[in-house]
């Protein structure tokens, strides 16, 4: 009993004060001093905790997040995802739920090029939802569709959570991470399409009419400079030009000249925009120095070996045990953000899932997508308060359409769980 003492502390510590709305980072760092003052005097608690905090900030990797950040930050004020919605529009408006397909599609650019669903849902919410409104569309349907597309930008690169995965797991290459990331996401957002067309169809909304070739032609040359910034960070990556914390440094400094070419940010708003990135920035760095404490307390207590031995004790089929690790990251997305869930659980299930010969790049992507879920579930999903709060609903009569969007997450997880191609060929072609 007394080798399960740590665990029940530090599980029941962190649900009470979850439960009791105290924020994720401080419940993680406070269950983690709880669960080590279990195991040492008070004063070598405190003192190990604060340290393991300051330590896991220590990292040159991390470096890349907040300029990430900033970029995203800056493309949100700059004009980029108008004209990426505009790009989007000829492409797939005139097909049933154009304008939803219309979100889908940005999502997955904006995503892709900002690097976070936040930004995303953001920016999506604000310039799509009353357009959908005033065509007809319910407030809750485009509410459904922002929150779960925008999701695919944690999966397709640039990923803020795919560098915090890489510290975890030891170093697992970020641009075999980036490139891996590509067809799952875009999997993912094809699914989406697909439920969106007909839920579009069963509810009779509006269809947009079909662009001549030289309107797609003009809104891909005004969207080209935005999409070239995907081309300039992960192809300067994945040919060694470089680093990622680099390429996060070269997305800030294009997207400031971006924006003024588009004049739509001057050097008047710039610091408004910088100070909001810095406030983000704060709050994913207190979230990430909380878990390395955790992952570091988890460590000492050799938890991670702990249900290591357990999972394989109860199957050595690797469906079997790959059903269950994606099971327990889906209820932990519940409860979890993405940035705490990477840090403190990759160190538990990469050893398992490598024992059983499964590639680390693969098992990344297969971590993201059932996080990618936790997002838009109740009660810690950021994306799901956000996109709620922009359509000016609520979180009950978002649930039904939210339901088989969903259901093709899910289907998405378990195809690039079960088909490891899906996320290791573009790697492999590319020898990363």
């Amino acid at each position: 009993m007394i080798e399960f003492l740590p665990v029940i502390i530090l599980v029941t510590s962190f649900l009470v004060l979850l439960t009791l709305g105290v924020p994720v980072a401080w419940c993680i760092a406070i269950s983690s001093l709880f669960t080590l003052m279990s195991v040492m005097p008070f004063s070598a608690a405190t003192t190990t905790v604060s340290q393991r905090i300051a330590t896991g900030l220590d990292s040159f990797a991390l470096l890349a997040i907040p300029f990430f950040i900033l970029s995203g930050q800056i493309m949100s004020e700059g004009g980029i995802a108008h004209r990426l919605i505009s790009f989007a529009k000829t492409l797939v408006g005139f097909l049933p739920g154009g304008l939803a397909l219309i979100n889908i599609v940005s999502a997955m650019m904006m995503g892709a090029i900002a690097g976070s669903a936040m930004a995303s849902a953001s920016a999506m919410g604000t310039i799509l939802g009353p357009e959908m409104e005033k065509e007809g569309y319910s407030k809750e349907f485009g509410a459904a569709v922002n929150i779960t597309s925008s999701t695919t930008g944690l999966v397709i690169p640039p990923s803020n959570t795919l560098i915090v995965y890489s510290l975890a797991s030891g170093g697992v290459s970020i641009a075999a991470l980036f490139l891996a990331g590509y067809i799952p996401g875009i999997l993912t957002g094809l699914l989406m399409m697909i439920v969106a067309m007909v839920w579009a169809k069963k509810h009779k909304y509006p269809v947009g009419k079909r662009s001549s070739l030289k309107e797609v032609f003009t809104k891909f040359i005004d969207a080209l400079p935005s999409l070239l910034l995907l081309i300039i960070v992960i192809g300067g990556i994945i040919g060694g030009v470089f680093t990622a914390t680099e390429a996060s440094a070269v997305a800030v400094l294009y997207t400031i000249l971006l924006s003024f070419y588009y004049k739509e940010l001057s050097f008047k708003e710039l610091p408004k925009v910088i100070l909001e990135s810095s406030r983000t920035t704060a709050i994913v760095m207190l979230l990430i120095g909380a878990s390395m404490c955790m992952s570091w307390v988890l460590s000492y207590e050799n938890i991670p070996q702990d249900i290591s031995n357990a999972l394989l004790s109860v199957s050595d089929n690797k469906i079997v045990i790959l059903l269950m690790i994606n099971l327990i990251l889906l209820a932990v997305g519940v409860f979890m953000d993405a940035t705490p869930a990477v840090l403190i659980f990759t160190p538990i299930f990469l050893p398992v899932v490598t024992a059983l010969g499964m590639d680390p790049t693969h098992f990344g992507i297969v971590l993201m997508l059932n996080l990618c879920i936790g997002l838009c579930t109740p009660p810690v999903g950021s994306v799901l308060f956000v996109g709620v709060g922009i359509a000016k609903t609520t979180i009950s009569k978002v649930i039904k359409p939210l339901i088989p969007l969903f259901l093709v997450m899910i289907l998405s997880l378990f195809l690039v769980t079960y088909i490891p191609q899906l996320s290791l060929w573009l790697p492999e072609f590319f020898g990363v």
